[in-house]
């Protein structure tokens, strides 16, 4: 469409300058002629030079300029009409012109866009075009690297090849004398080790298994387990037989019997098993020294019981002359009260007091022997109501000392509800008892809750006094029967109540002990479970 149109607009323009080249043409031939004429009349006015002839004369020019001018004002307005068709024809030729250029420009914008879309294109081809390209160059760079390190190891490799030759030469040789030296080991060993088949066929056994049985090694080697220990070749049982670990009665070739501890092992080599080794080693010495330390046992436990048996009797026998002294040293010194020498009721009232001392003792002993002979059953206890109980009983002592005393929360324990009063009765007894002269008691009763190691449930219970304290390295000395760290003269007691404390804890599978500096005072620290044992509950 673009071409044919330049070759229209060609045509209609050649057109055009034809017409106005004729009108052209046309004028000039008219005003050629005008001049002829009006030339030809004023020649011949010239020549006879009369008026009336002249102007006779000059109509023809007078005609031939009239008709020259309607001549040339036709050629005008020829020219005028083809002058007007001609602008009209160039008009309508530059608006296809224009149409065409704006078609033109149109599509020139266009093929812009798309170059520019494609020049767009194909930088971002040619970017990653060269990401591409980098990456090849690092991908080959590695390549030669990892190309470069192979090389590297493979001459590593051949040249360590004969290094690990020599190595594994090195390791065989070692291996030969590790088996030597565990065949050794075993040919050595006190138990018997027998190796058995899928058969259940002996294919090893060493010089012990020899030295028990009393088969030579070349008779046990293919003999079954049966063969070996049964009794002169018969079956030791399908039960014996059948278990792989614990204690059994062997037969020896001479047809005695000894008992033996042993062990039977599956051997497997890649999940297959293929056959087993048994260990055992007689125990015979051991049976006797189990057998002797049973009688020795029961035998303690006997002597026990009776000693146990003579404390609590002792204790009530000897209560019976005691009070005999007492009672007649008190109506001897009524009745002669006044008679006798200052000396001799000194001496009175040394016996007197030696008797009352007698009394204590034999009743801490005889309560050191409860704990221990016949202990109650364990049941949920208060340890807040035993505290006021154990204060109940200490009210006229307190009230004398004039104590303070701070009891915080204590917790419910699996005990024995007796023994924890006299715990707490011993404990704060000697927290009011062991103070300096003229200072007022002050004591703290506080717990805590806490869990042990293996998630046991404990309580601390903690006994806190102001009093004259101890030097710790004495700790052991005080938990101890009849031990005591000051005189009579200065505190009363037998030294049997930390004693009995400790044998109480003992009992509830818990602990005892204590922090103190002398002169600060003393804390007691006893640990119980919360929960006993169930073995320990009906105990």
């Amino acid at each position: 469409m673009n071409d044919a149109m330049p070759s229209t607009e060609g045509a209609e323009h050649g057109h055009e300058a034809e017409q106005t080249s004729l009108a052209r043409w046309i004028l000039l031939l008219a005003w050629l002629s005008v001049g002829l004429g009006l030339g030809l009349g004023a020649w011949i006015s010239f020549r006879q030079a009369r008026p009336v002839s002249g102007l006779v004369s000059l109509l023809p020019a007078s005609a031939g300029g009239a008709l020259g001018v309607l001549a040339i004002l036709a050629g005008a307005r020829k020219l005028r009409r083809n002058l007007l068709l001609m602008l009209r024809g160039k008009e309508t030729g530059w608006q296809k012109v224009l149409s065409g250029l704006q078609v033109q420009c149109a599509e020139s914008r266009r093929a812009e866009e798309l170059l520019q879309q494609a020049r767009a294109e194909a930088d971002e081809r040619a970017g990653k075009a060269d990401d591409l390209n980098a990456k090849l160059r690092t991908e080959l760079d590695q390549l030669k690297q990892a190309q470069k390190a192979f090389w590297q190891r493979r001459q590593e490799l051949e040249s360590s090849k004969t290094v690990l030759e020599l190595h594994v030469q090195e390791r065989t040789g070692e291996l030969h004398k590790l088996q030597s030296r565990y065949e050794l080991i075993l040919n050595s060993a006190g138990e018997g080790i027998c190796g058995l088949d899928l058969d259940g066929k002996a294919t090893f056994v060493n010089p012990a298994v020899s030295k028990i049985t009393g088969w030579s090694i070349s008779e046990l080697i293919g003999k079954t387990e049966e063969e070996i220990f049964g009794k002169n070749g018969t079956s030791a049982g399908e039960a014996s037989k059948n278990r792989t670990s614990g204690e059994r009665i062997f037969h020896r070739k001479d047809g005695t019997c000894l008992p033996v501890e042993y062990e039977k092992t599956s051997i497997h080599e890649n999940g297959r098993e293929l056959g087993a080794v048994l260990v055992f080693k007689d125990i015979a010495e051991r049976k006797r020294v189990e057998e002797a330390i049973t009688q020795k046992a029961a035998e303690l436990e006997r002597s026990n019981s009776e000693l146990e048996q003579f404390a609590f009797v002792a204790s009530h026998d000897l209560q019976e002359p005691l009070r005999k002294i007492q009672a007649f040293g008190d109506r001897l010194k009524t009745k002669i009260k006044g008679e006798i020498a200052a000396e001799a009721l000194d001496y009175l009232e040394r016996m007197q007091s030696a008797a009352a001392r007698m009394r204590t003792l034999i009743n801490d002993l005889l309560t050191f022997s409860r704990v221990i002979r016949k202990p109650e059953g364990f049941v949920p206890v208060e340890l807040a109501a035993v505290t006021r109980g154990v204060l109940g009983d200490l009210e006229m002592r307190i009230e004398k000392s004039g104590a303070q005393l701070e009891v915080g929360d204590l917790p419910v324990v699996e005990a024995d509800p007796v023994q924890m009063h006299q715990l707490l009765l011993n404990l704060l007894g000697n927290a009011l008892k062991f103070q300096a002269p003229g200072a007022k008691p002050v004591v703290k009763i506080r717990s805590r809750a806490f869990s042990s190691l293996s998630g046991e449930q404990l309580c601390e219970l903690s006994v806190e006094d102001n009093g004259i304290g101890f030097e710790e390295k004495y700790l052991e000395k005080i938990f101890t029967v009849f031990q005591r760290l000051h005189g009579r003269n200065e505190y009363e007691g037998t030294g049997v109540g930390l004693a009995v404390c400790r044998r109480i804890t003992d009992r509830h599978h818990g602990t005892i002990t204590a922090r103190s500096q002398l002169g600060q005072g003393a804390t007691f620290l006893v640990t119980l479970p919360l929960r006993q044992p169930k073995e320990s509950l009906s105990v």
